[in-house]
């Protein structure tokens, strides 16, 4: 309690006060391992660097708008052979955000894709990315929304400023206007600057329809898709699994 005494004023003007949690226990066991004087100040070091590493994590989590239990770990690959482990182990490593290249998950509902997406964007935010996840429609209503207060470019720069924009169910509802010509803004802005990782139940050819305008249909979808891993899962839906098997049913897939 001492040494917790006399540190603790240096340690808060410093803004490392979060040494204080272990402070007691790694000088407990300096003294019992004999620790020199670096070996016990690295010790306390490394104890910030991972709480702090922590806090991060867990903004990046929250900012992100994720699911906290929709992860790799709680995912169940078993439930459908057709999904790539290594395919989705390899994607969660994150190289596809390094160079700005865009993932399409494809596939009918209850497949697993949301649980995908979510998955490789908690791992996105482990590996220090910013990301953030929202439904397709709905984004598309927010910035329609920022017309009759001025605020489109403001909205319009939330969607562009993270690493890893998810975008999730898109194709589930028809595009009216202007929301074509909106996510057309949004893929082309993002355009080899950040990456889109996109959950559709409609496969790609199905697309041109939802635009409306054929040449922003071809522009928007040639931008999307260029470099883009394209993963189409196919299957029964998890959740009528789910109803037919009640074991299931502490799992939850979208």
């Amino acid at each position: 309690m001492e040494l917790k005494h006399q540190l603790t004023p240096h340690l808060k003007h410093l803004r490392l006060s979060g040494i204080l949690e272990t402070l007691d226990a790694r000088h407990r066991l300096a003294v019992e391992g004999k620790w020199s004087y670096i070996e016990f100040l690295e010790r306390l070091l490394q104890d910030e660097v991972e709480r702090r590493g922590q806090k991060q994590l867990t903004l990046r989590l929250r900012r992100a708008t994720l699911t906290t239990t929709k992860t790799l770990e709680s995912f169940d690959f078993g439930f459908n052979p057709t999904i790539n482990r290594q395919q989705i182990l390899a994607l969660a490593a994150g190289d596809y955000i390094r160079e700005k290249r865009n993932v399409i998950l494809c596939g009918p509902t209850g497949v697993g894709k949301s649980h995908l997406a979510q998955a490789l964007g908690h791992e996105a935010c482990r590996r220090g990315y910013d990301v953030l996840l929202v439904n397709a429609y709905k984004l598309l209503q927010h910035l329609h929304g920022g017309r009759a207060d001025d605020s489109l470019d403001r909205r319009l720069k939330l969607y562009l400023r993270p690493e890893l924009l998810i975008l999730d169910d898109f194709g589930l509802k028809p595009l009216q206007a202007p929301a074509p010509s909106d996510l057309y803004d949004i893929i082309n802005e993002r355009y080899e600057r950040g990456s889109l990782l996109l959950t559709s139940n409609r496969p790609p050819a199905e697309w041109p329809g939802l635009f409306g305008d054929p040449l922003l249909a071809a522009a928007g979808i040639d931008r999307l898709c260029h470099r883009a891993e394209v993963i189409v899962i196919r299957g029964d839906s998890f959740r009528a699994q789910v109803r037919q098997r009640p074991e299931l049913q502490e799992v939850s897939l979208n």
